[in-house]
């Protein structure tokens, strides 16, 4: 029997350098989630940004409007919507009416913001984020399950609110929370019975977290009357592979500095490397994969023990490699790794390990039969009414093979 398959993502901020032009660095991120269509990814997770220059998506509904009409299996979601950011029933209104355009591929995923600047910028304490967050989701939850909802908060009100439009999934869309290190998203998930995306599942921090938070979300689940579902879990870190671990390494030589820098330069986030080579601290951390199909099983072999088991993973997008050899990366993984993770082969392999077993029993039985057919045909014609060439042809045809 076989039992559920590792899902497959990407978690797509996105983070574009400042040197290229804005509008195509948008398409390739349109064109990319066409790419993962193609190659079976299950999902795609589509970020909401402000501030700081890299991360061009505002508004991820629009990007999923877009890309939705271009494509036909893939999952789409808000990677994360910043609740804070929201009236909670404009923002479930916007995705409920994307439920029905995309007839049910749409998902929403809830945080509090990532970058403190989009905050400062429309006058949002940062301090107060988290505590937004939770009373918003709260709302959202009720308003996206078919409830009427009244509430009254400092900084947005519902009164007798409920969606208009019923919902195109039943009960509802699926909705995550995000989660890092510390359990805020993991009590918020627990206490609504969502699932939780582990963004930065990789990082030392997030790693360590990855089984505590997970507890903490039982926890609060089972306080709350709910029950969590490892499948609803996604973990997310950053991935780039190649045919050998040293073109690996030169692919990303096009984009990571870049990248670096904008993590320990301007987005107020955490990125701890120690010194030397780059690539030698991430792999050396757990940080990232840069190396072959083989060590992205490795990795997601790490993070099953780790965390428990999960049921989705995420690659956190990257431009680290030049466009060709990015889509070659996404691709590798698919042929390669998924399989091993999605029992893609396991009847392949029973049936060509039966065929091998059993080759002389089968190749003596085909021989039999060719030699009978041989026999039948010269008794039927007669052997003088055949020519001679065609006759031996036949005699050697019904010969085993020396």
């Amino acid at each position: 029997m076989f039992g559920p398959k590792l899902r497959f993502g990407a978690f797509i901020a996105p983070f574009h350098p400042l040197d290229e032009n804005p509008t195509l660095a948008l398409e390739r991120d349109l064109d990319l989630v066409q790419w993962m269509d193609q190659l079976g990814y299950d999902e795609a997770w589509i970020g909401e940004h402000h501030s700081a220059g890299y991360e061009l998506i505002a508004s991820p509904e629009l990007f999923i409007a877009t890309v939705a009409e271009r494509t036909r299996h893939i999952r789409l979601g808000t990677g994360v919507s910043s609740l804070p950011y929201h009236h909670p029933l404009m923002l479930a209104d916007r995705l409920n009416q994307l439920d029905h355009i995309t007839r049910g591929r749409v998902m929403l995923g809830c945080g509090p913001g990532a970058l403190p600047s989009d905050a400062i910028q429309m006058g949002i304490p940062v301090a107060k984020q988290r505590d937004r967050m939770d009373e918003a989701l709260s709302c959202i939850v009720r308003l996206m399950r078919g409830e009427t909802v009244t509430h009254k908060s400092d900084w947005f009100e519902l009164f007798e609110s409920r969606l208009q439009l019923s919902p195109y999934s039943r009960p509802s869309i699926e909705m995550a929370v995000a989660s890092q290190v510390s359990p805020t998203g993991a009590t918020a998930a627990g206490r609504h019975g969502i699932g939780m995306l582990s963004i930065g599942a990789t990082s030392a921090g997030g790693f360590n977290a990855l089984a505590s938070n997970w507890a903490i979300a039982e926890q609060s689940a089972a306080e709350h009357g709910n029950s969590m579902d490892r499948s609803k879990w996604r973990l997310v870190g950053p991935m780039h592979v190649a045919e050998t671990r040293e073109q690996a390494r030169a692919d990303v030589a096009f984009g990571l500095e870049k990248w670096i820098y904008y993590f320990t330069h301007v987005a107020a986030l955490p990125l701890a490397l120690e010194g030397g080579d780059p690539v030698d601290a991430m792999i050396a951390s757990g940080l990232a994969v840069i190396g072959t199909p083989d060590d992205a099983i490795a990795q997601l072999e790490r993070l099953e023990t780790q965390s428990g088991g999960y049921g989705a993973f995420l690659l956190l997008d990257t431009n680290w490699a030049e466009w060709a050899r990015k889509k070659r990366s996404y691709e590798m993984i698919a042929r390669y790794v998924f399989p091993r993770f999605q029992a893609s082969n396991v009847n392949r392999e029973i049936s060509l390990a039966w065929a091998r077993d059993n080759r002389e029993s089968f190749a003596g039985q085909n021989l039999a039969a060719v030699g009978d057919r041989v026999a039948r045909h010269i008794q039927e014609k007669g052997a003088a009414n055949i020519a001679p060439e065609i006759l031996e042809a036949m005699s050697l045809a019904a010969k085993p093979a020396e």
